[in-house]
């Protein structure tokens, strides 16, 4: 197997093994644009450049803080474009740090609505008085 920094290419089995990214998942991104088609052998064969390992690391790293594919592309764009600066990257992150504080917010009324009704449950009663499907039938 090629190191790093030797510039080699590298099969698509080398660059999961190597990024931890599943090869259907490269096959995907690729379909997607996240990820530049690679060239192929003459048999076919997927033939990456070393910088591809940066971009999976760069795409995982996003998804782990909440960004889509397609917000994933926009900061890719973003960060190849020379007259872009971090300010719009900041924007971005900001309204996704946004998005996540309300996602937060709702996941804690879930809670506490789930709490209440689950303590109010008595697990010998009859079906039909169960509260806890019955609070999903309430409006």
């Amino acid at each position: 197997m090629k190191n790093l920094r030797d510039g080699g290419a590298y099969t698509i089995g080398q660059v999961s093994k190597l990024s931890g990214v599943g090869i259907e998942a490269i096959r995907f991104y690729e379909r997607e644009g996240v990820i530049p088609k690679p060239p192929r052998t003459e048999s076919g064969y997927r033939l990456y450049p070393a910088d591809i390992l940066r971009r999976l690391h760069f795409i995982k790293r996003a998804q782990e803080l909440g960004f889509s594919l397609r917000e994933i592309s926009q900061l890719i764009a973003i960060r190849v474009t020379a007259k872009s600066n971090c300010g719009e990257v900041k924007r971005r992150a900001e309204k996704k740090l946004d998005e996540i504080e309300q996602k937060i917010k709702d996941l804690k009324k879930m809670q506490v609505t789930l709490k209440k009704v689950t303590e109010a449950c008595i697990a010998s009663r009859p079906i039909e008085d169960c509260p806890i499907l019955k609070s999903f039938d309430s409006f």
